[in-house]
């Protein structure tokens, strides 16, 4: 580095030089001694704040004298890693042309070479960091770029491949560990999850079904007498039906003594090993009846579920696509295959009360297809409900309560309070407030492995009460808890036409979705 030098009027000349690294200096530095010449003359005979600026000026020039030794430094060993670097990725090219002859014919050459490494820029001028090889190909994880395109080395783009996995917590935990992603080559896909319609397809010819009605229904009684003797006389099946309805058909009929039936839990927990498709006459309340635990007939299918056929019988028919005129083409297509169904998921819930002794010690779990509410019910007070996600404290709800929902009860009463409809299908947990005592608190959509528990915390004026797919009460004192995830079996329905059909038919003809008068036109034709 060259000296610095004073000119005839006494001021300091900074010279730049260039070091035979090929690394130039920005600057070159004052030496301490110099500072002291240059201060000397000017500091006799004044004041404190003269000898105070000369103080701060040798700080300076100590602290500007350590970073030029720093980037001499840090350039003395870039130049020795860039050679290094050159000698090794030399010595790889020649061993690799002696191991494959030929094979490239000319594009190696030692000129090639040459260039390929001059070419190569691995340090980072901006912070003084360079990257040093990594193993005995050098810098293996970069391209090297040859006349603007990249030369690809067979050492240099292996890539590890890996599967990402759902976390369990703990053995007892609701959460059940799947293989849903994969890495290959650079390319996340899923390994499980398709994003296109799901299709069942009959291995085997269906041999038994159960049919579900509404009841005190005299139409509904004499469509099932009907359903129930062409399923027996024109596809041989075998036939399950309640032990209620059994005995209105036998009481029009002996001749339905070949209908079988259940008596005690035990039999109803080994249905889903029985019975093989599952159809229902009614509205969204038989389909609700039939796969929540509040009522007796939810017990049937606490884990796997059968592919269900719902007919419709009621006033909307959100999950029951399928017309009674037409049961016959319908119940044909089914049992031949193959359909095309609809994943609908359910809310598993725990009831944890405060005398409980640990998170497991829960009350029976309760199951529902719509939504699980916890609100202020009689009381005159706003609910106070404090809410974690995973462990994680997500908020505190102030308000008339909250709704837990699943993406199928999304057009029910999460809607009502201000949700969006999301598709049956969309796998995850809707977060929606009841009338929250904040204009700022918006409704959630969580993804669906998470584990939300909300608690009602001792300083609560009041209890809280919470409701399953509107049913069954239970109320929530002051340290209790109500915890929730997703159910691992999904219930899966049939599609008139498929999912993604039936879902907007369901909100423009139910819930008659953007229906407004079209609006005329009188103006000029745009040509």
């Amino acid at each position: 580095m060259a000296p610095s030098k004073l000119n005839s009027s006494g001021e300091a000349s900074i010279s730049c030089s260039q070091p035979e690294n090929g690394f130039p200096n920005s600057f070159s530095l004052f030496s301490e001694k110099e500072i002291d010449e240059l201060l000397q003359p000017s500091v006799q005979g004044t004041d404190d704040h003269l000898i105070e600026f000369s103080e701060a000026m040798r700080t300076v020039a100590k602290a500007l004298r350590r970073a030029a030794e720093g980037k001499a430094s840090a350039q003395a060993e870039a130049a020795e890693w860039k050679r290094k670097y050159e000698l090794e990725r030399a010595r790889n090219m020649l061993e690799f042309k002696e191991e494959s002859p030929g094979e490239y014919g000319g594009d190696f050459d030692n000129a090639r070479m040459g260039n390929l490494v001059n070419q190569s820029a691995w340090c980072n001028e901006a912070n003084g960091q360079f990257e040093k090889p990594n193993g005995r190909n050098g810098i293996c994880s970069h391209e090297v770029l040859q006349d603007g395109e990249p030369v690809f080395d067979s050492q240099m783009i292996r890539k590890a491949s890996f599967k990402l996995s759902w976390c369990c917590k703990g053995e007892q935990s609701d959460q059940h560990k799947h293989d849903i992603v994969s890495f290959e080559r650079g390319n996340i896909t899923t390994a499980e999850r398709s994003s296109k319609q799901i299709s069942l397809r009959w291995e085997s010819c269906p041999r038994t079904v159960l049919v579900l009605t509404k009841p005190n229904s005299i139409s509904v009684r004499i469509l099932c007498a009907e359903m129930v003797r062409w399923l027996r006389e024109q596809k041989k099946l075998e036939i399950y039906v309640e032990p209620r309805v059994r005995v209105e058909l036998l009481t029009e009929s002996s001749y339905f003594n070949f209908v079988q039936t259940w008596k005690d839990e035990k039999e109803i927990s080994l249905l889903h090993t029985k019975v093989d498709l599952v159809a229902t006459l009614g509205g969204d309340g038989t389909v609700l009846w039939l796969l929540s635990t509040h009522v007796q007939a939810a017990s049937m299918f606490k884990g796997p579920v059968p592919p269900i056929v719902p007919f419709s019988l009621g006033s909307l028919g959100f999950m029951t696509p399928f017309h009674t005129e037409h049961y016959r083409e319908c119940l044909d297509s089914v049992l031949k295959g193959p359909i095309s169904i609809t994943l609908r998921h359910r809310l598993q819930c725990h009831v944890i009360r405060d005398a409980a002794k640990n998170e497991y010690e829960t009350e029976e779990p309760i199951l529902v297809l719509n939504e699980v509410t916890i609100d202020r019910g009689i009381s005159s007070y706003l609910t106070n409900l404090e809410c974690y996600c995973d462990d994680s404290f997500v908020t505190s709800v102030q308000g008339d309560g909250l709704i837990l929902s699943t993406t199928s009860g999304s057009t029910a009463y999460s809607l009502a309070a201000g949700g969006s409809m999301v598709h049956p299908q969309v796998p995850g947990i809707l977060f929606t407030p009841i009338c929250p005592h904040s204009l700022s608190f918006r409704p959630l959509i969580l993804p669906e492995h998470v584990t939300l528990r909300v608690q009602v915390p001792f300083n609560s004026r009041s209890h809280a009460w919470a409701s399953f797919d509107g049913k069954d009460r239970k109320q929530l004192a002051p340290g209790d808890a109500l915890v929730c995830s997703m159910a691992p079996w999904p219930v899966p329905t049939a599609c008139l036409v498929d999912s993604t059909d039936d879902f907007f038919r369901s909100i423009h003809e139910g819930l008659h979705w953007n229906l407004r008068k079209v609006q005329s036109f009188d103006g000029p034709r745009v040509l």
